[in-house]
């Protein structure tokens, strides 16, 4: 079926402009403007006066804890909640339940998104200290990269000595995703505040317990071992000024080392826990003012390649308690779009800036198989958007499993009034297609 979004503007490539694409069957098939009319009548014709269209959301770092902790969250709970917000891919990080740091567990993951996920999929390969030699076992058409966890422990994953390191970097074949924190250090403050304040500190202690210096140190030692090997390396996460002079502002293209930042980490700074508690606490921990407007800027400068949303759900009695009881992470992917169009109002971005940032960047950086624009012969991933549609998040909003969400009681002015995945509207006006399945993505990179 021939299905016309026509008389809208159409964000993509750094540009808008007004006119129509045409989609059929999965893929889009023409695109017009500049006043040309489609060649052909479609089956269905929506009128996007007034509206935006965009590329569909590529969120390059999710927590969606299936299988294991699916009490909190599942795959099909939390693309529910991405497609409502705009979000079409997902990469998922192995913090599971078991972890993902096995052939079988990786596989078993694909199987279930097969069956259970409403949007696009993929998933990381989580490294320890003993198991790069799986690594020339990961189909590079299929995985998306590898997740390090240096010098912060999640489970079981902490890779936290030299040799564990070195064999990550120099057996790697995919990009290394890097969480980097160094622990001695956190551990030496989390003591220290503990000592001062009790066992469990206030929570605006927190991004002084996970600091500034616990983050550069453990990246600087990330960037000279993906430097020495020669691998691609990508910074998850990135919260502090300091940490940027380590990066390069060159063409996300010609660099090895890239970037991504959070919604939380450009939306919120430390003053934001007075009021929304350990609501925001996640790790690394959101931290100063300065910190954040650096993050803007070294968004628009190119210093920071993309957003992911480190999407992680907890239920509300574990968000319970402060800086070292509470447990660090927060679900967004359903209104990150929303939030980050807010800050298009405020003057921060331009939607051309949200989109390359959102939708192009982790589609070039992935090498993603035609995913991330908006171009005749790719995959009809889209977002149908609103302005001026002010709205307030409320409970019942929610999809995700968690049930709660930071941006509980927020107004904003954009609103994602249908989301398409392959061509099937898979959201629509507050109503999901529980029939539409995503499919697996396709890497077009025969490794690093």
């Amino acid at each position: 079926m021939r299905t016309e979004i026509a008389n809208v503007t159409i964000v993509n490539e750094g540009r808008k402009a007004i006119g129509s694409v045409v989609i059929n069957g999965t893929k889009i098939v023409e695109i017009c403007t500049d006043g040309k009319e489609p060649c052909r009548k479609s089956d269905k014709i929506i009128d996007g006066s007034g509206m935006y269209l965009i590329p569909g959301v590529i969120d390059d770092h999710v927590h969606f804890r299936e299988p294991g902790l699916t009490h909190k969250a599942s795959i099909l709970s939390e693309t529910r909640a991405a497609a409502a917000g705009g979000v079409t891919s997902f990469m998922e990080m192995p913090n599971t339940r078991p972890a993902t740091t096995t052939i079988a567990a990786l596989r078993d993951k694909f199987h279930r998104a097969a069956k259970e996920s409403r949007i696009n999929y993929s998933f990381y390969f989580g490294a320890t200290n003993d198991n790069s030699h799986l690594f020339n076992k990961l189909n590079p058409h299929r995985v998306c990269g590898i997740k390090l966890f240096m010098g912060s422990s999640t489970g079981n994953m902490l890779v936290d000595d030299s040799n564990g390191l070195d064999a990550v970097f120099s057996k790697a074949n995919l990009p290394i995703a890097v969480h980097c924190e160094d622990t001695d250090i956190i551990n030496a403050n989390a003591e220290k505040y503990r000592k001062r304040h009790g066992e469990d500190v206030d929570v605006k202690f927190h991004p002084l317990i996970r600091s500034e210096k616990a983050c550069y140190k453990s990246l600087k030692k990330a960037v000279a071992l993906a430097r020495k090997h020669g691998k691609k390396l990508h910074i998850l996460h990135i919260s502090t000024e300091r940490e940027l002079a380590l990066l390069s502002g060159k063409p996300m293209a010609k660099k090895k080392i890239t970037a991504e930042v959070t919604p939380a980490h450009l939306i919120f700074c430390d003053k934001d826990y007075e009021t929304k508690g350990a609501m925001i606490k996640c790790n690394p921990a959101i931290k100063t003012q300065s910190d954040r407007d650096a993050l803007r800027e070294a968004l628009r400068n190119g210093k920071i390649d993309m957003i992911g949303t480190d999407h992680a759900p907890h239920l509300p009695e574990e968000k319970m308690g402060g800086a070292l009881k509470a447990t660090s992470g927060m679900p967004s992917m359903q209104f990150t779009l929303p939030a980050m169009l807010r800050m298009v109002d405020e003057g921060i971005f331009t939607i051309e800036q949200i989109v390359t940032k959102m939708c192009h960047a982790p589609a070039d950086y992935f090498k993603i198989d035609k995913r991330g624009y908006i171009k005749k012969g790719f995959y009809a991933d889209l977002v149908l958007i609103a302005p001026d549609k002010q709205w307030t998040v409320e409970k019942g909003d929610i999809l995700s499993t968690c049930g709660w969400s930071p941006f509980e009681g927020e107004t904003f002015n954009w609103k994602v009034c249908a989301t398409w995945v392959n061509g099937e509207c898979i959201y629509d006006n507050g109503k999901i297609n529980d029939n539409v399945r995503g499919r697996a993505l396709r890497f077009l990179r025969h490794g690093q």
